[in-house]
């Protein structure tokens, strides 16, 4: 299945994702989860234990790894669709994200830094059904670029709106076969280059793409990353990391 993409659609927000067929068993200790909350307000982070972890308030580096081995409040996560709040959690030096409902699209924002041209790129596996990506120029105003690598071999670049508090807009840009793309228990990394009227779309170090996106004039933004899961739920996937850099 392929993700529902609405030209002038609405998605109702409420908080979570996940891949589908066969899930993979993936060992989860009890760890920090990070709870999710209506768009465009900040997410909060929340242990599931009766003590809530100690966060670091320390600003990041512009250019930074994130890999996912301590709670940090930097990141906002925001939910389009879906019937249930997909669980966020630190699990094993990853990001675990457990999505239970069909046609859930989660957003994770790094809420810090405004970007203009940047490079993002992250390693993940994740269940055989659904969708994985990244986002860039995020800006609650204008809009975000989303690209996604989907398991049934096809890739998608949207542009993505906020009509209204919990409400958004997704436009398709470009949808096209990728093959090399593999999901299930593989590991793969994928790969935005966001620079001037550019997309620069990659996974695992080959370019796939490289998109004019002038038209659509969104010059600055924060980035992110995206899942989702299709009519096959549930579905999972693990972020080990998150680069940010200038290539």
């Amino acid at each position: 299945m392929k993700k529902r993409i609405l030209l002038i659609g609405f998605l109702l927000l409420t908080s979570a994702c996940n891949f589908g067929i066969p899930i993979p068993t993936f060992e989860s200790p009890t760890v920090e989860t990070l709870q999710t909350t209506p768009a465009p307000a900040a997410t909060t982070q929340a242990s599931p234990t009766a003590s809530a972890p100690t966060f670091t308030a320390e600003i990041p580096s512009y250019y930074f790894t994130e890999e996912f081995d301590a709670a940090t409040p930097h990141w906002k996560f925001l939910q389009t669709g879906g019937m249930d709040s997909p669980i966020t959690a630190l699990a094993d030096n990853n990001l675990r994200i457990d999505i239970s409902s069909p046609d859930t699209w989660l957003l994770g924002i790094h809420d810090v830094y405004d970007y203009s041209n940047i490079y993002i790129r992250a390693k993940f596996s994740a269940s055989p059904s659904g969708s994985v990506g990244l986002v860039c120029r995020y800006n609650e105003n204008n809009g975000w670029f989303e690209y996604n690598l989907a398991s049934d071999g096809t890739y998608s670049v949207l542009l993505g709106q906020w009509l209204a508090d919990g409400i958004a807009k997704y436009i398709p840009i470009v949808s096209a076969d990728i093959r090399q793309f593999n999901a299930g228990t593989q590991t793969h990394e994928i790969g935005l280059s966001c620079q001037d009227s550019s997309l620069l779309l990659y996974l695992d170090d080959a370019l796939i793409r490289n998109l004019d996106v002038s038209r659509y004039e969104l010059p600055y933004g924060k980035i992110g990353i995206s899942a989702s899961s299709f009519r096959e739920a549930p579905m999972t996937i693990l972020i080990e990391w998150v680069r940010v850099g200038a290539e």
